[in-house]
């Protein structure tokens, strides 16, 4: 099999909450794989500093800064890109936040501050995506799920909720839109070293189950996610559709 089917030269992929952590390493392995990738989120500012370390590796990135839980900010962000830089041929829907607490007490504004951002962001981004996707009859659409996509643990009952609604929902958009050849799929990260897991890879206790749970026996690093994101978005996933893909160092595969 040729490796060429990985290539996305030529391919223009926008990466939502792309500024740092897993969505900055999924953007930038689609931009060694050729890909122009435009990197959203709310700080422009820290899009920009991720924008000028991919150019400066040599490959195309763009900034285009809107809050996906907005749906007129998105579709007008959308409109902007496709003008401006061209046909969006690859998405990936990261956007995503974390509130953590004992489901009886849990506050109804971080319910709905976590669906906004996890789940309504999904809906928001790829309705206005897709639906300029479907007349060129052909796209790739990956959307960030979790571990918590199929399993559960105290403490993060909504976020469960929210990632096990974007699992089915990938499920639900590959079987509407596999006839306008769009491949949707997902990625199940495990636990993972990033700027927002400080708390938990310092906290002794948890970081040591995380390692003993998994049969890798670590912690896994954001760059191992740009491989499957590269498949998902490449030539070579073009008969993989509604697929939830693990990567997560065995932790869903064992008891």
């Amino acid at each position: 099999m040729s490796l060429n089917l990985f290539k996305l030269d030529g391919r223009i992929a926008l990466v939502t909450g792309s500024g740092q952590g897993i969505g900055l390493a999924i953007a930038e392995g689609l931009a060694a794989a050729g890909a122009h990738v435009v990197l959203n989120g709310r700080d422009a500012g820290k899009l920009e500093k991720a924008r000028s370390a991919i150019a400066a590796a040599g490959h195309k990135a763009s900034v285009a800064a809107f809050d996906v839980t907005d749906q007129k900010a998105v579709e007008a962000g959308v409109a902007k890109i496709e003008g401006e830089v061209g046909p969006i041929d690859i998405l990936v829907n990261n956007a995503g936040t974390q509130r953590r607490g004992a489901f009886v007490e849990f506050p109804a504004e971080d319910w709905h501050f976590l669906m906004a951002t996890n789940l309504h962001s999904v809906f928001y981004v790829t309705q206005a995506v897709a639906k300029r996707m479907a007349p060129r009859n052909r796209g790739k659409i990956v959307n960030i799920g979790s571990v918590m996509s199929k399993l559960g643990r105290p403490s993060i009952v909504p976020y469960t909720a929210s990632k096990g609604a974007v699992a089915l929902m990938t499920q639900g958009l590959a079987a509407e839109l596999g006839k306008h050849n769009i491949q949707v799929n997902a990625i199940g990260p495990g636990y993972f070293v990033t700027e927002l897991n400080q708390a938990l890879l310092a906290d002794e206790t948890f970081s040591n189950w995380v390692k003993s749970r998994a049969p890798v026996g670590r912690w896994g690093e954001t760059k191992e996610l740009a491989g499957a994101a590269i498949f998902l978005s490449s030539e070579a996933s073009d008969y993989v559709s509604g697929h939830l893909l693990m990567v997560d160092g065995g932790l869903t595969a064992v008891v």
